[in-house]
Parts: structure tokens; C-alpha cells; sequence
């Protein structure tokens, strides 16, 4: 008789063996027949229930490995043309795998938006974890485009806004909606797409004028599909909704929580106050309270409030409007800590030391009533001392405990070491009719500090409060750099003459000395930004994995429920934790919770790009009517096509196509991220010194090119293209920062040489 495996030998072979992972399938590999298959199948229900295996069908798989056979959706080709596809089943940890698609002539022509079935087989490349081959398609999403309609004699075309397709769609007759030339419009695509010729495509909706200075942010809502109405079913619950009283909370109408916002916060969800702890067992310690609007009490689970918001996922903030995630009825009302108003609140009081270590934390659902609600720059003037009407009866009382507090916590992030970067905001002025005025970058003032490390501290509460009590929750994850990332980040700081601690566990502490190393420098901004590049995006998820870039091993998000629905589950699970209602967590958030913390990872991350590429708009709106005029700035992205500057001036990026570099072949080296000059041996890599003139600026693409004119005060050759490698009489050739080794100018000669001969070959 043979013996029945242990769990990790039927790991083992599940790991070796993807496509024979049904019972049988395991049972016929280790022997195992008759009454001992009772004893196998006890043994793979444990692996199950403790998350090693997932049972699909009759069959089992490891859960943080797709299955050799998968359903895929393919995505946008990426910058440099290669196909990707995402998994329309993924239940392992971590991040979402990235599947490359390899496709072979014989091929249906496969776009963005189509679900196929493809075989898959996992790869240790940089940048994608698994290689897919088209099995067949199974049917497609209509993809959708925003762009600017050009009318023709039957029907027309669509110009695509989105500056990474120059593609046009073909729009028949009787599929324009009645759109008028040069009208900005949304359409879908209609049918497959051929090999060759324009896709076809129906206009959906006409969205307006694309000149109008506040369609920019349309652009963008309805590029990346962002919901900007709210149902009117959801309107009316919001509507319906009012004021809660005292009854079940705890009265904190008489302590001082003030809220400190922007100047031009639309909501007011955190509110703070702080004073000396007179227990003389902590001497010179802290009691700080942060309050956060109590949104659970009347955005309850399935609810048509809570469905819009659950779709939504966050909120989207763009420089002249915003897309809330709640009606202004909760969200900028009843969910809004006003000054002088009772709002409930969900508030934790937390006792810290001399030192800023954290003691104690308790948290209560209170009544609340703010006396003021100030700005950043009217808590840093008070406490600088130029206090104003309004700020003044707060100083001694209100604003000078909140900074002590704050002191005494700045001191325990030190001990922390969290990841600091030092990259600075840039903020877009516009004025009445939505035009540019200015592009500034934003003070950083110790007012911003405080909050954003009470904030910190109040989601730490959160979590650990969860953890402790033994309930469900969605955590903030941000894991740790990947390896080749990180070989990555220590090339670029040795190539500066910098040093990044190798040969042992990684800490943020590290990544600090770092960036002190390079402070002050020219390689500052490099260094932050390379830094920056390492790091893996942050995401939610019901398991919890630490958040590197804190330092901090159990982190939630708490603090913005009005704007983050995050949060709101983080809520209820306290209310739930606590015993305070029935509007806390029900089955139906507990059964969807993975699915939720997708499906909110994913808003985030659109609702980044769509404010992003609308920063992009207006700054190149600003730069339109400058084209012509030179700038300095820095080479923030090396690519095959081209050349990436951020401007000093204004922080806009731009790309230098790799045609305007020079006179001379450019390779690119993926692995040292450079682009080398096949005649002079012209090194192009990050962070380099850089004299550009503005070529084109199309605000309605968000497009910016240059013109390459100098490269670390050297300058380029300029005009006749890629094809020649003359430099004009006089000029030295530029090697950016020193002459390259000679290994890599032998390199890039050979590539040259081989270029040469295929073209000579095919002339023959």
C-alpha cells in the first residue's frame, strides 16, 4: 500500500505538474487507490481551507500561479508597441501578474478590450511574470475613444485626444449622432478590427467644444470612463437624509477639534485637537484626538448610496472641478465637519510620550461640533506668530498643543525612518474662465507635516484596534521593491558616485541615506525620482503585508471616508468591532471584501492617471503660445523612441523624439537605461542637465516636444536627422557625463555595423 504524500510533496508536484492537478491526476502519481483516496481528498480540503490550494471544478491549483490555460483580457499596447493582457480570475497575494502577449502571424489581429483564451507559461523576465499564446478569441468589450470628430462628405473620422494613438476611427453617416465638425465626441468601436484600415466607430455622446478651457477635465472623465452623474435614485436617498443626534454617542461638543484644510478644500473630514497628558506617569507626554466624519451612519451597505460609491471608489480631484465620490448632500454637508455645526464622527484618543511613542489609543462614536476651520497657512502664520481674528483665541489653547504634539511625533518618525522623498507638488492657477495663470510648486509647511502624521498615527489605531478584535478589514499595502528594481536604483546612484547598502534585508532607513547622500546636489532630483520609480504602487487588500514605504507593519486607511471607500469599510468594521450599531459590516461586505479591494485598487489607479493627464493638458494650454522659446530642466525617462525632460520652470514633461537628438544612430540600452551615439559615442541618461526649445505644445493631446539643444552645457548637433552623422565644423561631440567605457561604445558600434549591413543587403 502505498503512503499517502505530505502536504508539501503534493505542493511540489502541483507546482511541477500545472496541467494534472485533478484528484485523480494526483492520486495515480503517488499510488493511491481505494480507501486511501478518502484520506487524499481530507488532505486536500485542509491545503484549501489554509489557502495553499484553490479547487477549480475537479481540479486544484495554487492560488498565487495562474493556471497553464487562462481567460485574458488584452490591454492598450504599452509605449514601446508590446501587447499585454490582464487575468480575469486572479485570487493570489500580491500584485496582479503581468502577461505578455506573443503573438505569431498566423494570429487573429487582437486590440484592447478583447477576452481570450490563451496558454500560459511563467517567465522570470523583467517587467512581466508570464509569456501568452492565443488559444482563440471569446469575445470583446466595445472599446471606446474620446477625440475630436472631423466631419467629410459621408460620415467622417475621429481624432483621437489620447497622445500615445494616432490612429483615426472611421465614422459612418449614420453612426455620428449628429455630431458637428470639430465637436469633442465619445464613440465605440464597431465590429473587429482589420489588419488593415481605420477601425469603425459610433459616436456615443458629444461632449462639447474641446477650445472650451474647462473641457480639459471632461477630457480626461470621459477618457478613462470616471462616472460624473450621479443616478438620480441616489440623489434622492441623499436627499431624504438628516442631521443624527446624540442618542448611542459620546458628547465631544465641548473639545476643541478644529479642521486645518486647504484653502480650497471642497470637504472637511478630519478634524484635530491635542493637549499636555496631566497623568504624571507620562510626563511630558500627549493626548491627541482625531476625529473623522462618522459617513457609515448614513451610507449603509447595499443601499443606492452605497452601490454608487462602491463603483466609484474614491474621489476624483482635477484643478477646476471635482468628481465625488458622494453626493454634496453627505459630501459636502451632513459629512462635512463644519465650524460650529454638530456632526457625528467616528474619533480616536490616542496618549503619547515625551518621545511620541504611541501608549494608548481608544476609539468612541461621538457628536462633534468644530470651532473653527482653518487653513495650512493660517495654523503655520498663528504658530509662527501672526495670528488672525480668527486664530487668535485658538493660539494658546488649540494650536501651540497641536505642534508640541506634533514635535514629539516628528521625533519618533526619525526613529521610524520612513521613505523620504523630496519631490515637490506643482499646483495649476487658473482663473474664472478655467485658463492657466500660473504653474507653482507648493510650500511645504510644518502645518502640512502635522496632519498628514496624525492621519498616520489615526490609521495605525485603526488597524491594530481590527487586528486585535479579531476582525475583517482592508488594509493599505505597499510591499517592498522588487530586486531588479532595485539593481536598478544602485546603478543610477553609482553612476552619480552615490552608494546604496547591498548584501542585506532592505529598509527604508537605507533608501534615506541615500537620498541624504544625494541632497542638495545636482543628482537630487534623479536620485528622488529613481527612488520613487523602485517602489511597487500601493493597493488595498483584506490580508495584510506591512507598508514599506511607512516603515509600518499594520496600516489602514481611516481618515477620508468621504472621499476614499476604503475607509468607509474600515468604519464599519469599527463599528462592527465595537458593537455601536447595525450599520456596520453585514455578510455581504465580508463576502465581497476581496473583490472590493480590486475593484477600488483599480479606481485609484484610474482616477491618478486621469488627473495626471489633465495636469498634462493644462501645462501644455500654459506652454502653447511659447513654442519657440528655450527651457532648462533635467532627462526624467530614457525610452527607444525618445528622450523624456522635465522642465525646471514648470515641472511639465516632454519628450525629445529620438529623430531631433542628433545626427547620428541612437541605441538604446535597456538594461543601463542610456541611448548611445553610434558615431560619437554620445551618452543620453537620467537626470542629466539639458537646454531644450519647445516645438509643440497640443493642449487637447496633453502632447509637449522638444528640440534638444544642449546636453550637460555641451551642445548637440542639430537638424538633418537621424540619417547623417556629420556634425557641424567647430563643434566637440557631447558625452554627457564623461567618455563611456569602451565596452559599451564597442557595443553600440557593432549594433551599428549590423544595421548597416541589413540595410546594404536589402538594397541589393
Amino acid at each position: 500500500m502505498a503512503q499517502i504524500p505530505t502536504k508539501a510533496q503534493i505542493l511540489d508536484w502541483i507546482s511541477e505538474n500545472p496541467t494534472q492537478t485533478a484528484k485523480r491526476d494526483i492520486a495515480k502519481a503517488f499510488g493511491i487507490k481505494g480507501a486511501q483516496r478518502i484520506d487524499l481528498k481530507k488532505l486536500l480540503k485542509e491545503l484549501e481551507d489554509e489557502g495553499h490550494l484553490e479547487k477549480r471544478k475537479k481540479t486544484y491549483r495554487d492560488p498565487d500561479r495562474l493556471p497553464p490555460v487562462s481567460v485574458l483580457e488584452v490591454l492598450e499596447p504599452d509605449a514601446d508597441g508590446d501587447l499585454y493582457a490582464k487575468p480575469m480570475e486572479w485570487h493570489g497575494e500580491g500584485r496582479e501578474p503581468r502577461v505578455l502577449m506573443v503573438t505569431r502571424q498566423s494570429d487573429a489581429a487582437l486590440g484592447a478590450g478583447d477576452r481570450i483564451l490563451a496558454r500560459l507559461q511563467q517567465v522570470r523576465e523583467e517587467g512581466h511574470d508570464y509569456e501568452a499564446r492565443l488559444i482563440r478569441k471569446i469575445g470583446a468589450t466595445p472599446k471606446k475613444i474620446v477625440g475630436i470628430y472631423k466631419k467629410a462628405s459621408e460620415g467622417g473620422r475621429i481624432a483621437p485626444i489620447d497622445k500615445g494613438s494616432d490612429s483615426e476611427w472611421r465614422v459612418a453617416a449614420d453612426a455620428t449622432g449628429g455630431a458637428q465638425d470639430g465637436e469633442l465626441v465619445e464613440a465605440e468601436q464597431i465590429g473587429p478590427r482589420g489588419r488593415m484600415g481605420a477601425p469603425r466607430a459610433r459616436i456615443t455622446l458629444r461632449i462639447g467644444d474641446p477650445s472650451e478651457p474647462r473641457a480639459v477635465s471632461l477630457i480626461a472623465i470621459h477618457q478613462h470612463g470616471i462616472p460624473d452623474d450621479f443616478p438620480p435614485e441616489v440623489l434622492a436617498e441623499a436627499d431624504r437624509m438628516k442631521p443624527a443626534g446624540l442618542k448611542g454617542r459620546t458628547d465631544l461638543r465641548d473639545l476643541p477639534l478644529v479642521t486645518i484644510d486647504p484653502a480650497d478644500a471642497r470637504d472637511h473630514d478630519d478634524a484635530v485637537y491635542a493637549a499636555p497628558d496631566d497623568d504624571p506617569k507620562n510626563e511630558g507626554g500627549h493626548i491627541l484626538w482625531v476625529a473623522i466624519a462618522d459617513v457609515a451612519h448614513y451610507v449603509t451597505t447595499g443601499s443606492a448610496l452605497d452601490r454608487e460609491a462602491r463603483q466609484r471608489g474614491n474621489s476624483s480631484y482635477f484643478p477646476d472641478r471635482v468628481v465625488p465620490m458622494l453626493p454634496d448632500r453627505l459630501s459636502g454637508d451632513l459629512c462635512s465637519l463644519h465650524e460650529g455645526v454638530p456632526r457625528t464622527c467616528l474619533a480616536v484618543r490616542m496618549v503619547l510620550d515625551a518621545e511620541g511613542t504611541k501608549k494608548s489609543h481608544k476609539f468612541v462614536r461621538g457628536l462633534m461640533r468644530s470651532p473653527a476651520s482653518l487653513t495650512y497657512q493660517q495654523a503655520q502664520a498663528a504658530f509662527d506668530g501672526e495670528p488672525d481674528e480668527a486664530t487668535e483665541p485658538l493660539l494658546d489653547d488649540v494650536i501651540k498643543p497641536l505642534y508640541e504634539a506634533y514635535f514629539a511625533l516628528r521625533s519618533a518618525r526619525g526613529r521610524r525612518q520612513p521613505l523620504e522623498l523630496d519631490l515637490p507638488e506643482r499646483r495649476i492657477s487658473l482663473s474664472e474662465d478655467g485658463t492657466v495663470e500660473s504653474v507653482n510648486f507648493v510650500d511645504r509647511l510644518d502645518a502640512h507635516r502635522m496632519i498628514e502624521e496624525f492621519m498616520v498615527l489615526a490609521n495605525v489605531a485603526a488597524a491594530e484596534t481590527l487586528i486585535a478584535k479579531k476582525t475583517p478589514l482592508l488594509f493599505r499595502v505597499h510591499e517592498e521593491p522588487p530586486q531588479d528594481k532595485l539593481d536598478s536604483l544602485r546603478d543610477t546612484a553609482e553612476a552619480a558616485g552615490l552608494t546604496l547598502a547591498k548584501g542585506q534585508v532592505l529598509k527604508t532607513a537605507h533608501l534615506n541615506q541615500l537620498l541624504l547622500q544625494a541632497a542638495g546636489s545636482d543628482e537630487a532630483e534623479l536620485i528622488n525620482l529613481s527612488t520613487l520609480r523602485a517602489m511597487t504602487q500601493a493597493y488595498y487588500s483584506p490580508k495584510n503585508f506591512g507598508h514599506f514605504g511607512l516603515a509600518l507593519q499594520n496600516y489602514a486607511h481611516f481618515t477620508s471616508p468621504i472621499r476614499r471607500y476604503s475607509d468607509l469599510i474600515v468604519h464599519r468594521a469599527l463599528i462592527s468591532a465595537h458593537g455601536w450599531g447595525d450599520d456596520g459590516l453585514t455578510e455581504g461586505d465580508l463576502e465581497a471584501l476581496e473583490q472590493t479591494a480590486t475593484h477600488i485598487s483599480e479606481t485609484e489607479r484610474r482616477s491618478m492617471v486621469a488627473e495626471r493627464d489633465t495636469t498634462d493638458r493644462y501645462l501644455a494650454a500654459y506652454l502653447s503660445d511659447r513654442v519657440g522659446a528655450e527651457f532648462t530642466g533635467r532627462i526624467s525617462g530614457i525610452a527607444k523612441f525618445g528622450v523624456f525632460v522635465k522642465l525646471d520652470e514648470t515641472g511639465a514633461d516632454g519628450l525629445v523624439p529620438i529623430r531631433n537628438l542628433g545626427r547620428e544612430y541612437f541605441h538604446f540600452d535597456r538594461d543601463e537605461g542610456t541611448l548611445m551615439g553610434a558615431d560619437t559615442g554620445t551618452v543620453i541618461g537620467l537626470g542629466q542637465r539639458v537646454r531644450v526649445k519647445l516645438i509643440e505644445a497640443a493642449p487637447v493631446t496633453g502632447g509637449i516636444a522638444f528640440d534638444l539643444l544642449e546636453l550637460e552645457d555641451r551642445e548637440m548637433p542639430q537638424g538633418g536627422g537621424r540619417g547623417s552623422s556629420r556634425r557641424r565644423p567647430g563643434t566637440a561631440p557631447s558625452r554627457g557625463k564623461g567618455k563611456p567605457p569602451k565596452r559599451k561604445l564597442a557595443r553600440a558600434r557593432k549594433k551599428d555595423a549590423k544595421v548597416r549591413k541589413t540595410r546594404e543587403r536589402r538594397a541589393k
